[in-house]
């Protein structure tokens, strides 16, 4: 019997993953970067919708008039006349706000791009820690919100920079009162050059690291033009996108705000870009971190010598006295069961010193042994969170809305609070964040350093104690309802004598509520030394989630809730890369080392380069632990909530 031949099968049913005819020719780079930019072009149309317009008032008879309370600080060559002015203040006045940034009705194409990338109108407001931005070329202040801010009004030559360093300041003092508005009215001035030293100042005035930035635009140029040339149309459609971009998110037509230059910056888009790009880059090493004046200028120079003779006279006299003699016990337990953990130098601003954390092998108690003396504390923690590192630090602090919700909300089942002091509150961030949550609620401060004075006069704490917690252990006892302690306990010295110190301050049945690193946490055993949280010097104790709550049960609390993964501080890898980064290659201009020459100049700035992916690649994974601990309840950090017994 002869037997029929068998049809082959249908192409999908013989390999059922080969990819469907029409998607055969995707070029998937392309395709992202397609999808990347077409949603950041309605995100940028979107936003430019958001930003409200100052509607129209009467002009005055002649000049411009101060109304009560306000000051408009405007750029070199920008004259609002009477309408616009009064038309500010009644829109600020209706809305309630403090400062207003004006954007001129002919903002050029790049600048308002960049602006409404960093900028969500729709939420700015809300933002308690955002940064202020603005276009500076006016900004409307309350007189009150200067002086507060301890700003000087700029004069009739201030750049955009300084008055964009105006608005960040004064945004602080003005947390939930600041916002933008268009003012159809106003004009930029005549055309001013933006050089790459004027680009680099006003990215440093606005917090951005130009060198950073720069290279990451040529890398975007790059990758636009590799699949541009390799990638057919999908490449040509993604370039061409890129290119045509301003106008599509730019060009509605009537919109209130519509750049002179949009037709010649579309048209001369890629080769604009490349050369911002470059100058930016190339005049990067010249302008200071606070892009007012130039390297070189008398007063930078004059405070880098300053800073430069006092570092010397300290390493001078040595860095012995800058540690205890070591200890053969716990702290903890007294167990003389000690192992060392990680030794590591100063990875965090590459001073001289190296650091030793051991671990007890009965309670698991990790501590730094020898620990710092006083004198050192005093040495190592200087330029960190203040000075020249005062901004670094800020921006980070201002970056955890989220963490500090979290915070706040931990405490929502239990209690409505009416006192709240927060140890360890820095400049307030966590208590100006609170806000939001609990609105009704005082937020006191305390801290060692003068950045808790910065938070009275911001308004972010009513009350800011300056000084040890201990020594206001009979002054405040009993008037709290709630202390907290974020990321506090692992800098002091007796983590014992502040846990004695909380349950003073607190009224019976107050509430204590701790965020510490966790020394059992995975990763530190991954990444060793280059595990953040160590973050040696400053961190001396790393306390057990179980250590901390006997001793809590041992001051008469009652331990109510445990959180570990919404406690996790996504910072791992990135953490990892930066601390490697700054161990090869640390800041040229750090005043305690000896100057930098240009073959020390030029490793710094190739590691830097060399970082980027490898930061891009880190962030990728922290994403991911993030999400992997939030499922687990497992991650690098957690938080205990107490309340004290009742007697």
């Amino acid at each position: 019997m002869k037997r029929r031949p068998i049809s082959p099968l249908p192409s999908p049913l013989r390999n059922p993953l080969s990819v469907p005819p029409v998607l055969a020719g995707v070029r998937w780079t392309s395709a992202l970067l397609l999808a990347a930019l077409g949603a950041g072009t309605v995100r940028t149309a979107r936003r430019l919708r958001d930003v409200p317009v100052l509607s129209a008032a009467p002009r005055a008879d002649a000049g411009v008039p101060r109304a009560a309370g306000w000051r408009l600080l405007t750029a070199g060559g920008v004259e609002p006349d009477a309408a616009t002015f009064l038309a500010a203040c009644a829109h600020a006045d209706r809305e309630g706000l403090r400062v207003l940034d004006l954007l001129p009705g002919d903002l050029p194409t790049e600048r308002v791009l960049g602006l409404l990338r960093l900028v969500d109108p729709a939420g700015y407001r809300q933002d308690r820690l955002g940064e202020g931005r603005g276009a500076g070329f006016a900004v409307l202040v309350a007189e009150e919100v200067l002086a507060r801010a301890g700003v000087d009004p700029a004069g009739p030559d201030a750049t955009p920079a300084e008055l964009m360093a105006v608005t960040r300041r004064v945004k602080e003092y003005a947390a939930d009162a600041t916002g933008l508005a268009i003012a159809p009215g106003l004009s930029c001035g005549p055309p001013a050059g933006r050089g790459g030293p004027a680009r680099a100042a006003e990215l440093r005035a606005q917090g951005l690291p130009p060198g950073a930035l720069a290279a990451a635009q040529l890398a975007g140029l790059a990758l636009l033009a590799g699949v541009a040339v390799r990638q057919g149309r999908w490449g040509a459609a993604a370039a061409g996108l890129y290119w045509i971009q301003p106008y599509l998110a730019l060009g509605r037509p009537g919109a209130p705000l519509r750049p002179g230059d949009l037709a010649r910056a579309t048209a001369a888009r890629p080769v604009r870009s490349l050369g911002a790009a470059l100058r930016t880059a190339a005049a990067t090493p010249r302008t200071p971190r606070t892009g007012a004046a130039p390297r070189g200028s008398a007063r930078t120079e004059a405070v880098r010598t300053e800073a430069v003779q006092a570092y010397r006279a300290d390493l001078a006299a040595g860095t012995d006295r800058f540690l205890e003699p070591r200890r053969p016990d716990c702290p903890w337990c007294g167990s003389r069961r000690l192992s060392v953990r990680v030794r590591v130098p100063d990875l965090l601003q590459g001073k001289p010193g190296r650091f030793t954390l051991e671990d007890c092998g009965a309670c698991g108690h990790v501590f730094q042994n020898p620990r710092l003396s006083p004198e050192g504390l005093e040495f190592y923690y200087r330029d960190f969170y203040d000075g020249r590192g005062g901004e670094g630090a800020a921006t980070v602090f201002g970056r955890l809305g989220a963490a500090y919700r979290g915070r706040a909300e931990m405490l929502r089942p239990h209690t409505d609070p009416v006192s709240w002091l927060d140890v360890g509150t820095g400049h307030g961030h966590f208590c100006n964040a609170a806000r939001a949550v609990w609105p009704d609620t005082r937020f006191d401060g305390l801290d060692m350093g003068d950045g808790v004075r910065e938070a009275e006069r911001r308004g972010w704490v009513e009350t800011g104690y300056q000084g040890q917690f201990p020594e206001f252990a009979v002054k405040l006892a009993g008037q709290y309802e709630v202390v907290s302690m974020y990321h506090y306990l692992e800098h002091t010295r007796d983590p014992l004598a502040e846990l004695d110190t909380a349950a003073a301050v607190l009224a019976p049945g107050g509430y204590l509520t701790i965020e510490l690193p966790d020394p059992e946490s995975r990763m530190a055993r991954l990444l060793g030394p280059a595990w953040l949280p160590w973050f040696q010097p400053q961190h001396q104790h790393l306390i057990p989630a179980p250590n901390l709550r006997e001793a809590l049960a041992d001051r008469g609390f009652t331990v109510l809730a445990e959180e570990h993964g919404p406690a996790h501080q996504g910072n791992d890898f990135f953490g990892a890369v930066a601390l490697t980064a700054t161990r090869l290659a640390p800041d040229p201009d750090r005043p305690w080392a000896p100057p930098a020459g240009p073959a020390r100049r030029a490793l710094t700035a190739a590691v830097r380069l060399a970082s980027l992916p490898c930061f891009a690649a880190a962030a990728v994974l922290d994403a991911l632990r993030t999400a992997a601990a939030h499922r687990t309840d497992g991650g690098n950090a957690y938080r205990i909530l107490a309340r004290k017994d009742p007697r």
